[in-house]
């Protein structure tokens, strides 16, 4: 199980012959994993269940925490593809100069992914914001890329929390201003470019907003610029990059980036992959606790909801069984009532009286017989003279 959440079943399956010489097929390295997965995932919904009814208190959090939200697709069975949604948390290092350049890193990540919509997932994300301490950090900093679904996460888990448009998403919005000016690839607009994320990164966003605001006067014909002017101006409290840095926050959500990329896309995205959509979240609850360095904390857990089901399996044929053998007899069928019978009466013909014996019958005149002597004889009468010689 573990093996399968690394590697594609199959080589999963060769690789656990290689090493113990256990010969073990795809489909049973897919059934298992699978079964861990959801047992997993059976596990956190009912914890999240449990914190909602018993709100207990929650995991002491660090003195500053990361919260990076992201979404990434995969492919499903059918050519459909769907958004996983994932959870990163981490510990905010102490800033760190490399080449005069000042450096804030992140450790101790831990992931959340589920296949679900926003709402849904924000909720379930409780087990892990919980068991963080996400409610007990001295300050959270959410890098994020200014998603209204992702402002509606933080608001349910952390509302005070520093919100920070990630860097590079500002500069993706700076780069469609300039190629929409004075086209893509051209050196002026590189340069207007360069100039606009230094000042964003080192001065705040005011001065690059008046910017911005001048060339969507100016070309009024652009119509795409009043939309990335918007999106700025929405998020420009996020874009205090200077002070941010300066409180040891870090301005990029790489981490979130790279959990799409080695929690979630590495397995499930692989060449040839299609997933059938409820077995996406139990391989993601593995990737989750192996890629985050839980499975020793994990599999206890993961092991007894097995055995729990197991036995509630158990359970029910037990008294699926009883309730054949302990449900009373059957009722005998009712006698059957007698239908009457019907007679009909025999139709006899009506008696006839014998044929009176008919006469004996005698040839005719003039038939041959008469003229034989035997014939004759027999038809001559008997008499007192029958027998006198001529």
């Amino acid at each position: 199980m573990r093996l399968g959440s690394w590697l594609p079943f199959a080589r999963a399956g060769q690789e656990l012959q290689y090493f113990r010489h256990v010969a073990v097929s795809r489909p049973t390295v897919e059934r298992l994993s699978e079964a861990a997965g959801a047992a997993y995932v059976h596990f956190q919904t009912a914890e999240v269940e449990r914190i909602v009814e018993e709100l207990p208190p929650a995991g002491v959090g660090p003195a500053q925490q990361l919260l990076s939200v992201d979404g990434a697709m995969v492919p499903l069975v059918g050519g459909e593809w769907a958004e996983v949604k994932t959870l990163v948390l981490g510990e905010v290092l102490p800033a760190v100069e490399v080449k005069g350049e000042v450096v804030i890193q992140t450790t101790q990540h831990s992931y959340f992914s589920r296949l679900t919509d926003a709402e849904t997932f924000q909720r379930l994300a409780l087990v892990e914001t919980q068991r963080r301490g996400v409610e007990t950090a001295r300050a959270v900093g959410a890098v994020t890329d200014g998603s209204d679904w992702i402002q509606g996460f933080v608001d349910y888990h952390r509302a005070d929390a520093v919100r920070i448009l990630d860097f590079p998403h500002a500069g993706e919005h700076l780069n469609n201003i300039a190629q929409a000016v004075w086209g893509e690839g051209n050196a002026q607009a590189q340069a207007w470019l360069a100039a606009q994320l230094h000042q964003l990164k080192h001065t705040g966003p005011n001065g690059v907003l008046t910017e911005v605001r001048g060339l969507v006067a100016s070309r009024p014909d652009l119509l795409t610029l009043p939309k990335e002017l918007a999106y700025l101006e929405k998020r420009a409290a996020h874009m205090d990059y200077p002070a941010f840095r300066a409180a040891g926050w870090p301005i990029g959500d790489g981490a979130v980036e790279s959990a799409n990329k080695l929690v979630v896309e590495a397995r499930l995205k692989g060449s040839g992959m299609h997933w059938a959509r409820p077995h996406v979240d139990p391989m993601l609850a593995l990737r989750n606790i192996v890629c985050s360095d839980r499975w020793e904390e994990a599999w206890p857990q993961i092991v007894h909801t097995l055995r729990q089901q197991e036995q509630q399996r158990r359970t029910t044929r037990r008294q699926q069984r009883q309730a054949v053998t302990t449900a009373p007899p059957l009722p005998p069928p009712a006698p059957a009532t007698p239908q009457p019978v019907t007679t009909t009466p025999c139709l006899t013909s009506q008696p006839t009286k014998p044929a009176a014996p008919s006469a004996p019958r005698r040839p005719a005149a003039n038939h041959p017989w008469r003229r034989m002597p035997l014939g004759r004889a027999r038809l001559e009468p008997v008499g007192k003279n029958a027998h006198a010689k001529p």
